[in-house]
């Protein structure tokens, strides 16, 4: 239950303002079909997340307990200041797939966007922590759906309302304060 809790409130936060919520915005002003976009969120984010985990996974099993409590610790520090920065959709995310619709292209686009991406660094790096895929392949598609599903269906109505650096500041808080209770080896709940 940890991992899913931890995993899904990471992701979550994070994933706000990110460039795959950006790119949940412009989907769904372009096709206006919001089942469909969702839908393609949850198979790309299921997709690409459970590679993320099932290599966190591999990578927790392989090294020993210290490198992995220092490499996870430094890594989440990472990820808090990575946070900080503000993301845009750019020209190879904005993606032009549209051959089989809303589905196919969000399927498309999100599963690219999210490779190397904060959020499926963060679920190789909660899979290594945790030593689980399942819990937190689901907690950070919830995540992910939490913070995106909002964003196609209220477009820019949900973006006004959230000041985007007080939101950074909120996720950046959470990755330092896992990095930080990593390297001291204390557990997150």
């Amino acid at each position: 239950m940890e991992a899913l809790l931890v995993s899904t409130g990471a992701v979550a936060v994070s994933e706000i303002g990110d460039k795959t919520q950006l790119l949940a915005l412009l989907l769904a002003s372009r096709f206006r079909k919001p089942i469909p976009i969702i839908g393609g969120i949850l198979v790309a984010t299921v997709a690409n997340h459970t590679l993320a985990a099932l290599l966190g996974s591999w990578i927790g099993a392989a090294l020993p307990s210290d490198y992995l409590r220092w490499g996870l610790g430094v890594l989440f520090l990472a990820m808090a200041g990575w946070v900080l920065i503000p993301d845009k959709v750019d020209e190879e995310v904005s993606c032009r797939v549209t051959a089989g619709g809303a589905f196919v292209a969000t399927s498309v686009c999100f599963f690219l966007a999210e490779m190397g991406d904060k959020t499926q660094i963060a679920t190789l790096a909660l899979a290594a922590q945790f030593g689980t895929v399942l819990p937190v392949i689901a907690g950070t598609t919830a995540g992910m759906l939490i913070a995106d599903v909002p964003a196609v269906l209220c477009g820019q109505l949900a973006g006004d309302r959230l000041n985007p650096r007080w939101v950074r500041l909120a996720a950046a808080l959470i990755f330092a304060t896992l990095g930080v209770l990593t390297l001291f080896g204390i557990s997150f709940v």
